[in-house]
């Protein structure tokens, strides 16, 4: 599987997509379902933090179809799919696979089919069986103990994003559209020091604006 490790650090040299600063790279791990387009916002900031602070995220797969009981097709066959990459290829590729999901998803507006997830693989150099697979529960004990991994620390009554950083979870941050440059490293700085707080839970506001794709 991934190569980074389990700890909240890791050596520079450890990772080769890290920001420029020196120092000890963060392992930040995040959980999404491509078919949401906050979740997507939100990894898109992650990568672009990547660029200018010291911070590795890791992907993982958490299910909006799960934590709603639902078995609605257009629910499953992404999240699916992202398991059965993860378990072919390793979680370093999940980025890559959700990255091509997500691109068609969201700014493409394909339908969230099984030839939509093949589109994806084949754009990544994966076996679009995973695609065929991913229409069976073959992977659904995984995917359900990734979504559970995830959700079970922050609680079920949030969706995605997710993001456990510093030995906390949290659900969001939800933004739109995502910053770019320092904008993203600032924000970034802001959550990881609201995070250093044991006791501290939820900040919110009413969203004025839907998703904004760029």
């Amino acid at each position: 599987m991934s190569d980074i490790t389990s700890t909240d650090t890791a050596t520079a040299s450890t990772v080769a997509s890290t920001g420029p600063q020196e120092g000890p790279v963060k392992r930040v791990d995040f959980w999404f379902d491509p078919v949401c387009p906050w979740a997507w916002m939100t990894s898109r900031w992650m990568l672009e933090v990547e660029r200018v602070r010291p911070v590795h995220t890791v992907f993982h797969v958490m299910s909006l179809g799960l934590l709603n009981d639902s078995d609605d097709p257009e629910l499953l066959i992404g999240v699916r799919a992202a398991i059965g990459v993860r378990e072919a290829y390793g979680d370093e590729r999940v980025r890559d696979f959700y990255t091509a999901l997500g691109t068609l998803f969201h700014l493409g507006k394909a339908p969230k089919t099984v030839d939509t997830v093949r589109a994806a693989l084949r754009e990544c150099g994966m076996s679009e069986a995973i695609a065929d697979e991913a229409t069976t529960a073959t992977w659904d004990d995984l995917l359900s103990a990734s979504h559970n991994e995830g959700m079970k620390p922050v609680g079920t009554d949030v969706g995605t994003p997710v993001i456990h950083i510093n030995g906390k979870a949290l659900f969001g941050p939800v933004i739109s559209p995502a910053p770019k440059g320092e904008d993203a490293g600032n924000l970034f700085d802001g959550l990881e020091k609201v995070t250093a707080y044991p006791g501290f839970f939820e900040l919110k506001r009413t969203r004025t604006i839907g998703p904004i794709f760029d």
